[in-house]
């Protein structure tokens, strides 16, 4: 890891696993816990995406200002910027990067999704391998043509948890 808190990681990779390519896709996760930024960096750059790490959302903001990202994985628990708090910073700012919020606590009054946040998914810890990957692809389909950007449920809608909060939402 670098001293200024980020963290580059990855490039291409020779093949995508299940052999979609992804043409390095390039990921900014945001989380103050090392340990889930060192496994997303693992886990992304495995599958052929190239992946920027930061610990907290006003080096995120930063970070956003200088570098092109395709995706980025926010963290809500984050103790400088919250995760919704970075993505109405960057929604003010007319920024459209696709966004997936990580959330373990998921309070219909917390999490405020209004329709111009345009948070493509939501991820719930504790999450797999394969909902990290599905979730990442879900969110980075839309890229490149922003007429195309669709609200929906995250995948794992279905849950108790989240048909709570997907009939809070009136989705």
């Amino acid at each position: 890891m670098r001293t200024n808190n980020l963290s580059r990681a990855g490039g291409p990779t020779k093949t995508a696993r299940h052999g979609q390519s992804n043409s390095a896709k390039h990921i900014l996760v945001v989380d103050e816990e090392p340990d889930v930024r060192l496994l997303d960096i693992e886990v992304l750059t495995k599958s052929g995406y190239k992946v920027d790490t930061v610990a907290d959302g006003l080096f995120a903001l930063q970070t956003l200002k200088t570098d092109r990202y395709d995706l980025v994985i926010v963290d809500q628990e984050l103790s400088t910027v919250t995760g919704l708090e970075l993505v109405r910073a960057l929604r003010s700012q007319k920024v459209t990067l696709p966004v997936i919020l990580v959330t373990g606590n998921i309070q219909a009054t917390k999490l405020d999704l209004n329709p111009w946040l345009m948070i493509q998914a939501v991820l719930f810890k504790p999450y797999t391998v394969a909902e990290l990957i599905r979730t990442v692809r879900h969110a980075l389909v839309p890229v490149g043509n922003a007429a195309n950007v669709q609200f929906a449920p995250p995948p794992n809608w279905q849950s108790p948890v989240c048909s709570r909060w997907v009939s809070a939402m009136k989705i």
